[in-house]
This record gives structure tokens, C-alpha cells and sequence, in this order.
């Protein structure tokens, strides 16, 4: 049975390595340790298809140390503890070089097994090199994520994948014997997404639409998009994608930016984002970032959440993207967001102050008779239905926590503020 053509190229030193530059090129951090056969526990975070794997067992190769391989899938705290065994029994044989433990999909494990791993890397029974596609500072606990260094593997560029076609062509056992002539790369490219194992699955599948070793094999981007099903969206609603797309999407819109918004809108959409989420995000949004400026917004908001609850997909699409351009376009303001941040911190800083007792309610006798609710003014009883008096404890009094935007709406308000409360808080 033959291999798949990603695993015939898996190099297995780093002069045959592609990508990730930034790490192990020349004089970079990493590769002065695997060269230097001195490494600490480790951490690889990248994308699929980014050679974690390929990393983890060169760096195995060129410490010349036992090499122990875990798949957080298919394995649990018994596995993790017989290899943390035999380590041991090793450990002595190899002075200064402990055995290496690569776990694939670290994320994956539990706390308890994750757990497990923390004595013997402490105690340096084992050199730990885990490999995950999730943010280790979610997925990894803090125990254990302190006793490691975190290597951040990035997707690969047009010009490294490129080189990976090309690197197949002239050295891959079988595809050498073939004549190919890579035309048009963009689309084989474009559907990879950055993934070498997905670029040279495709590649694979496109020469094995033409099983007759002796015909000529033309690669161009038709050819691409007749064989080749366009790539699935790379978006974990419970991982780091979704936390990143669903700030760069808040982001564009407090940013006014609605070209920006509507990709990433597009993005969660075409990922499988729920769209009831979508439109709690853009209901807090509408407050946070416009607020007063235009109180219109959450209104907007408020309605695009019950149509999505309505509707459904795939046409609720339209009714968020609506709502998505209208907060873009929005006159933006804080104001209400950072009032009360400001106030939520002057209550735990000041504790429980006492209410004035004007503004108390009485609803008995012997609160009226401690003065509950005494010289309270109704302000409807005066002139523009207002009359100074003090809301605030005594000891915050003239505090000021709302500062109207820099907007037609909110300084309207700060006028008139300005003119019923005069000096009293610096409007």
C-alpha cells in the first residue's frame, strides 16, 4: 500500500524543511536548540498542515534521544503513565538528553491527563514537545503551560507552498516518473488555505484523475476547481477562530467600518455560527459602542435578534448583514459604557454608602418617622419639571460618571445637563 504523498515528503531534517522561518531559520531560536540538543518542554500552536508533527520528530532525530509518540486522541493517563515509565527506566542510559514525549492534539486531553504529565516534566524524566491547533492558553492548564515554551507555528505563504509542488514533481518516488507541468497554481493554492497536507492531498487527487502513467498531466486552475471540492472554512465555534473573528467583527463595527464587518459577518456565517449569537453580539454593540449617539441602534438590534429567532437560516443572513451595516454606519459613542465602568468601580471602592434619606422610600410609619423620604422635592411640581436637590451619598456627592460623546444627540444632553445642574458636575 503506498503512503499519501504528504507522508512520503515528511522530511526528516531541517534542510528539507519548509516554512516556519521565524523559528528554525538561520540563527533562529529554535533551531540553536535543536542543534545544540538542548531543549526545554515545548509547546507547537499552529494551524493543520503547518509541520508541527514533521517538527516534533526532527527535533527527536537530531537530539538522538528516545522518542516516545501519544496521540491525545486515542490515548489516556494510563498510556501517558507506562511512557513516562519507560522514560524513567531510560532516562539514566541517556545523561542530560531525556527521552522526548511528542503528544499530538494536546488540547484534547482532560485536566487529569494533562495533570499526569506535570511530575515528570518537572523533574525532567521526560522533554515534552505537544503539538495543538488551539490556543495553549485556553486548552493547556496553567501548570503546565508554565513549565513549557510556546513555539506559535504560522499558516504557509504562496511562495513556501509553491515550493512544496515543486518539491513533489522532482523528488517524490512516484510523481517523478509522470510528466506534469504545473500550469496554474492560484486555485490549488487558494484552496489549501495554507495547510501543506491539504495542498498535496489535492495534488495527489488531481494526478490520480489521470491513472495512465504515460499521458501528460497539466495542472491549471480549472482543472482545480472541476476535481478539487472548495475548501471547508477553518472556524471551531468553540476555539480561538471563533473568539478572533467574533472580535475582528465588533471590532470593524466600532471601527465604522461596514466592508470589514460584513466579512467577518460572512466568515461566522459560512463557518456554521449560530445566528442567535451573531445577533446578541450586535444587540451589546449597538449599546456599548453607539449608545445615545443614536438609540435607534439597539432598537435595530433588538429586532434583528427576534427576526434571526424567526426566520432562520440561510435568509436571516440578509437581516444580520442589514443590521451589521447599520451599526457600522452609525455615529458612535461610549458614553454609556464608560459611565458605568466607572460608577461599577466607585461602588467597590466606597462599599455600601448610605442612601440620602430624602429619596428613601417610607412605606411604614416609623420609617417616615426617621425622616425616610422628608424634603424629597417631586421634580414635577416644578418649573421644566426639575429641581436641584442631591441624589448621590454624601460622601461621592458631584461625582461625575457620564460624559456625553463628541455626537449631535449627546451633546444635546450635555447642554442640558449643563443648564439645569450648572457647576454641580462640571458640565
Amino acid at each position: 500500500m503506498i503512503a499519501p504523498l504528504a507522508e512520503r515528503l515528511r522530511p526528516s531534517d531541517l534542510k528539507d524543511y519548509i516554512g516556519q522561518g521565524h523559528l528554525v531559520g538561520e540563527g533562529m531560536p529554535l533551531r540553536h536548540q535543536i542543534e545544540s540538543g538542548v531543549l526545554p518542554s515545548l509547546i507547537l500552536w499552529g494551524p493543520p498542515g503547518t509541520g508541527k508533527t514533521t517538527l516534533a520528530q526532527i527535533i527527536a532525530e537530531n537530539a538522538n534521544r528516545p522518542f516516545y509518540k501519544l496521540s491525545a486522541i486515542n490515548s489516556g493517563v494510563k498510556e501517558v503513565r507506562a511512557v513516562i515509565e519507560k522514560a524513567k527506566q531510560q532516562g539514566g542510559l541517556f545523561t542530560g538528553k531525556q527521552p522526548l514525549l511528542f503528544i499530538d492534539e494536546i488540547h484534547r486531553f482532560s485536566k487529569s491527563q494533562q495533570d499526569s504529565l506535570l511530575e515528570a516534566v518537572e523533574k525532567g524524566w521526560i522533554t515534552l514537545v505537544g503539538a495543538t491547533t488551539e490556543n495553549p492558553s485556553f486548552e493547556v492548564i496553567s501548570a503546565l503551560l508554565s513549565r513549557c515554551q510556546v513555539y506559535v507555528l504560522n499558516p504557509l505563504g504562496k511562495k513556501e507552498l509553491e515550493s512544496l509542488l515543486q518539491n513533489a514533481v522532482k523528488n517524490d518516488v512516484h510523481l517523478k516518473k509522470r510528466e506534469i507541468v504545473i500550469k496554474e497554481s492560484e486555485e490549488l493554492i487558494r484552496l489549501s488555505g495554507g495547510d501543506a497536507r491539504k495542498l498535496l492531498n489535492a495534488f495527489e487527487l488531481l494526478i490520480n484523475t489521470t491513472p495512465d502513467e504515460n499521458q501528460a498531466i497539466v495542472i491549471t486552475n480549472k482543472l482545480v476547481s472541476e476535481h478539487v471540492q472548495n475548501r471547508s472554512i477553518r472556524y471551531d465555534k468553540t476555539g480561538e477562530q471563533h473568539y478572533d473573528i467574533v472580535s475582528a467583527f465588533i471590532k470593524s463595527i466600532r471601527g465604522s467600518d461596514p466592508n470589514a464587518a460584513v466579512y467577518y459577518l460572512a466568515r461566522m456565517l459560512e463557518g456554521g455560527e449560530d445566528v442567535k449569537f451573531i445577533a446578541r453580539r450586535l444587540i451589546i454593540s449597538a449599546s456599548e459602542d453607539i449608545g445615545n449617539a443614536n438609540p435607534t441602534a439597539l432598537v435595530v438590534a433588538n429586532n434583528t435578534f427576534q427576526a434571526v429567532s424567526v426566520v432562520g437560516p440561510p435568509e436571516s443572513r440578509i437581516i444580520l448583514s442589514q443590521c451589521t451595516i447599520y451599526l457600522a454606519c452609525s455615529v458612535k459613542s461610549n458614553a454609556s459604557y464608560k459611565a458605568i465602568n466607572k460608577a461599577q468601580n466607585v461602588v467597590r471602592e466606597t462599599g455600601d454608602l448610605e442612601i440620602p434619606l430624602h429619596i428613601r422610600n417610607a412605606p411604614t410609619a416609623l420609617m417616615k418617622e426617621l425622616g425616610y423620604g422628608e424634603q424629597y422635592k417631586y421634580a414635577h411640581d416644578y418649573e421644566f419639571n426639575f429641581v436641584p436637590q442631591e441624589y448621590l451619598p454624601s460622601e461621592i456627592s458631584g461625582t461625575k460618571f457620564f460624559e456625553p460623546g463628541n455626537n449631535q444627540r449627546e451633546q444635546a444632553q450635555y447642554q442640558q445637563l449643563k443648564k439645569l445642574w450648572k457647576d454641580k458636575y462640571g458640565y
